[in-house]
């Protein structure tokens, strides 16, 4: 029980650090929009790499984040059902919908991303545009990082559950 225990401390701090260190690319991504904002509309000057560091941004700050946003319960459910439910019911709900579906979502996902990060690194794929991104299978990468993220955190999240649904207090 103890070591259940410390896999749950473990994989919450993991993404808590995770979390707390992403959310540093959410400042970053204000300041890249808004000097894109500024040298667009002010001084007519666009560049691709810029544009493309936007949205590279974005999505290692979506995905990454996504782990942290599960172990806060922030997470997209039906919440006018889940809000209802009593505690134990939640927790029923909770352990079956993330065997039945977050597992083998994770696993497909990262199963069949890996191929692909594979490919862009043996290529060491970069932007098809002049002036853009040159290393995208940086970004690439993230994709199996992340859903191994939200998959330890699945982990962590039905361990707690399971404890619920037994009645018992999970050991400190």
């Amino acid at each position: 029980m103890k070591f259940l225990s410390a896999v749950v401390r473990g994989i919450d701090r993991l993404n808590e650090m995770v979390g707390q260190n992403i959310a540093w690319f959410t400042l970053i991504l204000v300041l890249v929009t808004t000097y894109d904002v500024v040298m667009r509309y002010l001084f007519d000057i666009t560049y691709v790499f810029i544009q493309e560091l936007e949205w590279h941004l974005f999505a290692v700050l979506f995905l990454i984040a996504a782990g942290y946003t599960h172990l806060k319960g922030d997470h997209v459910r039906v919440d006018i059902v889940h809000a209802n439910l009593s505690p134990h019911a939640k927790a029923w709900v909770e352990l079956v919908f993330g065997i039945l579906f977050l597992f083998p979502t994770c696993f497909l996902l990262i199963w069949t991303s890996i191929p692909f990060v594979i490919n862009s690194w043996s290529v060491m794929e970069g932007s098809p545009d002049p002036g853009g991104i040159p290393a995208r299978y940086i970004l690439k990468t993230v994709i199996p990082v992340a859903f191994a993220l939200v998959a330890l955190q699945g982990v962590s999240a039905t361990l707690k559950n399971l404890f619920v649904v037994l009645g018992k207090e999970l050991p400190q």
